[in-house]
């Protein structure tokens, strides 16, 4: 008799792995699976299969937009059941699932002529990370004022749960934007090898929002959302030091995209 926790990954495997039930045109697996029980039922099993596939693959193309239409429906279709065989979902929320894809897509064979198609999956992401991310309140910046000057230069901040830093070997912002309006002479007019870019991706009033920044900023706000001392942050090498961090944090600053801070004492104790 089966153990429910060996029936849950026999029904796994066969909902997202080789061993699909029946399916006319398949060739059957090199090692066969071990037998369900009788009382499965082999035709609902395949139209359930078909039904957690089609509801990942159109999770995916949701979250993926640009890369669905980069590479077409017939491509993309087979680089996401390969990726569900590779990395099923652990959750059941479905907005959790793809955090892996941009990887499997740099190390997808079929796409190693595609060197920005993982950069426009990794950009995608980050924007649905976005999209999804729980609302938080802006930090006051009363309560900066108020902090011991002492205080200041080893305090740490807490960054808005939307932000994401992403830098990217190729100009995938602008792949991104122009495939999603449907801008083909901008899309012929990109260099690919016109990076890299380094990005700051957020969820503002006005919706989701995509900025370049300069590479030294870029390496100081990274520094600041990764939860180093405020210190720390500006001791950056000089090569990436920034002409004026006090104008770069005013903006993050005046943005929200900050929502607390931990003094010294307190990240200490932590």
């Amino acid at each position: 008799m089966l153990m429910l926790r060996d029936l849950q990954r026999l029904m796994a495997d066969t909902l997202l792995g080789s061993s699909a039930p029946d399916e006319p045109g398949r060739d059957a697996p090199a090692q066969p699976a071990p037998a369900l029980p009788a009382l499965v039922s082999r035709p609902l099993l395949a139209i359930h299969r078909n039904t957690c596939v089609g509801t990942l693959g159109n999770a995916l193309s949701l979250t993926f937009p640009a890369v669905l239409r980069l590479v077409g429906a017939g491509f993309f279709d087979t680089a996401a059941q390969e990726f569900m065989r590779a990395a099923p979902p652990r959750s059941a929320c479905l907005d959790d699932y793809g955090q892996q894809f941009p990887e499997f897509l740099a190390h997808f064979p079929h796409a190693a002529g595609l060197a920005y198609l993982a950069d426009v999956a990794r950009l995608e992401w980050s924007v649905s990370r976005a999209l999804h991310a729980p609302d938080a309140v802006p930090l006051d910046l009363t309560s900066l004022a108020a902090l011991d000057p002492a205080l200041v230069a080893a305090m740490h901040f807490v960054p808005h749960p939307g932000i994401s830093l992403l830098r990217l070997d190729t100009p995938a912002d602008i792949i991104w934007r122009a495939v999603l309006d449907e801008d083909d002479a901008s899309l012929r007019a990109v260099d690919p090898a016109a990076g890299p870019v380094w990005l700051l991706v957020e969820r503002a009033q006005a919706g989701i929002e995509v900025r370049r920044m300069e590479g030294s900023a870029w390496h100081f706000t990274q520094r600041l959302c990764a939860g180093v001392s405020l210190e720390a942050a500006l001791a950056q090498p000089a090569a990436e030091r920034c002409a004026d961090f006090r104008l770069v944090l005013a903006d993050h600053l005046a943005s929200g995209r900050f929502i607390g801070f931990i003094p010294f004492t307190a990240a200490r104790n932590a």
